[in-house]
């Protein structure tokens, strides 16, 4: 059974920049693709509301975070041009945490630390 303790979550927010969403919607397919191939993945998804782009995701620890950001990297940079980042929230235990501050700095994110959770 996995601990909630071992996982860390990042939930970006996007506002489609005008008469972009259909270019911006057009980049998803790439995302879960790499993201399909990586083994620390838990889940990966995108949902939207009007010109907010939502993607909900999942990760092994840090470890995990960071080798996604990394296979990402070049859809990601794309991705950002017909985007505004409206908020970034990452979530994970203090020492996960503590390891993902410095290489996210850039997206400026709001740090949720694990306090308790339930495992079935």
């Amino acid at each position: 059974m996995l601990s909630p303790a071992k996982i860390v979550s990042i939930h970006p927010y996007f506002k489609v920049k005008p008469g972009n969403l259909a270019r911006a919607k057009g980049l998803l397919p790439e995302f879960l693709a790499r993201t399909s191939k990586e083994s620390d993945n838990l889940f990966y998804d995108f949902t939207i509301n009007g010109d907010v782009i939502f993607c909900r995701e999942a990760y092994l620890g840090a470890d995990g975070l960071l080798r996604h950001l990394e296979n990402v990297d070049s859809v990601l940079k794309e991705f950002l041009k017909l985007v505004d980042v409206i908020r970034v929230e990452v979530h994970g235990a203090a020492e996960e945490l503590a390891k993902l501050k410095d290489p996210m700095a850039a997206l400026k994110p709001e740090w949720f630390q694990f306090e308790c959770g339930v495992t079935k």
